[in-house]
């Protein structure tokens, strides 16, 4: 039985949310493939994990006998997550756009599950598992747009799931999502609104697609 791990990291519920949402229809396209896989879920606006610390860091380079209580249990902590992505099949991530960057909450969550010499490094222990990133945005950072060079999701985000954590990464990218309720964006609805249809169905897709290959 397959298992994905989805992870949301929108501070928006529900349809106030386009990566959520998005995210949701890759996932219930997931399940119509896998009726008796596993879904393993965190939701990191209303579940934050910790940020990293000193003591959680510092753990992942030192012998577990070596470990202070609060290394052990900051590291435990550690531990849960990054078995959770090593069990995986596949992962899906919501990211929306927030200041040109991911939520710091989905930059904790990474900060806990990298780790060298596991699943860094010159054999990653979760390298080659696909990955699906939904990466919403307010505004258009395509290439050729005005502010292409404050793009900063994306890269990042291939930079380490890709280039650092080895997943086989890919993007499905909503954009324009303010425009419904910027009067400043008004002229932008139908393009909103293309790339929107898009997403959903660049979801059902890549899901059906994703469940096919891994029943290869």
């Amino acid at each position: 039985m397959a298992t994905l791990l989805h992870i949301d990291s929108s501070v928006f519920p529900g349809e106030a949310s386009s990566s959520r949402s998005v995210a949701d229809a890759f996932r219930k396209a997931w399940q119509e493939q896998h009726p008796q896989g596993t879904v393993i879920y965190r939701d990191l606006a209303a579940s934050p994990v910790p940020h990293i610390t000193a003591d959680a860091w510092s753990a992942g380079y030192a012998a577990p006998c070596e470990h202070t209580p609060g290394q052990s249990a900051a590291f435990a902590a550690r531990v849960e997550l990054i078995e959770e992505l090593e069990q995986a099949d596949a992962v899906l991530i919501g990211a929306p756009m927030y200041n040109y960057s991911i939520p710091s909450t989905l930059k904790a969550w990474l900060d806990n599950v990298l780790l060298l010499g596991r699943t860094a490094g010159p054999a990653p222990s979760a390298q080659g598992t696909p990955a699906v990133v939904v990466a919403s945005r307010g505004g258009s950072y395509a290439p050729g747009t005005p502010r292409e060079g404050f793009e900063f999701v994306q890269n990042y985000l291939e930079a380490v799931l890709q280039g650092t954590l080895g997943l086989d990464l890919d993007f499905i990218v909503p954009e324009l999502t303010m425009a419904p309720r910027n009067p400043a964006m008004s002229e932008l609805v139908p393009l909103y609104e293309a790339s929107r249809e898009r997403a959903f169905q660049d979801a059902s897709a890549k899901a059906k697609q994703l469940a096919k290959r891994l029943a290869a």
